[in-house]
């Protein structure tokens, strides 16, 4: 009996240095745990949709409506005054809805400095329109052409691609651009947009 005892205490006294070697290696590790410095923010992947042919105007609307700060646009070609159903006047609609929620427009249209010129005179028309439902609108240098097309809206999300603001490119043609719902690349595109009005005239 007394033999069987003293093997016990043997055994758990061989035990005491594995249980604080153990002991120390917790410790250690809560202790690198408590000090390792809190991880980064991890970025959100921006949100990008394809649009193809007839659902850019959709989405480009849907977008109008939900704006609430500043609706920023850029375009090559803007021919409205045509039909009060065409595609381009219908969204002449929309934005004038976007200035009496007190939504700030600005627009930048193609300008080859030729009057007659029938895309000139197709934007300088389309200006007149925007610039009754309280729009700011620019023509651009006639020294270099503005061939984008690209819309910024409350500097969150930006559509661009080849869609011009036509009833063809609208409704008719195959054409391909993309929304994307992010922020730095919507404010890199607005600045870009600003330096294009530092050389209008």
């Amino acid at each position: 009996m007394r033999k069987w005892v003293k093997d016990i205490f043997d055994g758990q006294r061989r035990l005491i240095p594995y249980a604080v070697c153990c002991l120390l290696v917790s410790a250690l590790f809560a202790e690198a745990s408590a000090n390792k410095p809190p991880e980064p923010p991890r970025a959100e992947c921006p949100e990008i949709r394809f649009l193809a042919d007839d659902d850019f105007f959709p989405a480009l609307t849907q977008a109008i409506d939900a704006s609430t700060r500043e609706i920023f646009i850029c375009m090559f070609s803007f021919k409205a005054g045509v039909h009060p159903r065409s595609y381009p006047d219908r969204l002449i609609g929309h934005l004038s809805r976007a200035c009496r929620r007190g939504v700030q427009i600005k627009v930048i249209l193609e300008s080859t400095g030729q009057s007659r010129d029938s895309l000139s005179a197709q934007n300088l028309k389309t200006k007149e329109l925007l610039e009754k439902i309280g729009a700011a609108v620019y023509m651009d240098s006639p020294k270099r052409t503005t061939h984008a097309k690209m819309i910024v809206i409350d500097g969150r999300q930006v559509f661009l691609g080849s869609h011009n603001f036509t009833s063809s490119a609208l409704k008719y043609n195959r054409e391909g651009s993309v929304q994307i719902r992010d922020e730095a690349l919507a404010q890199t595109a607005r600045r870009y947009m600003l330096s294009i009005l530092e050389e209008a005239p």
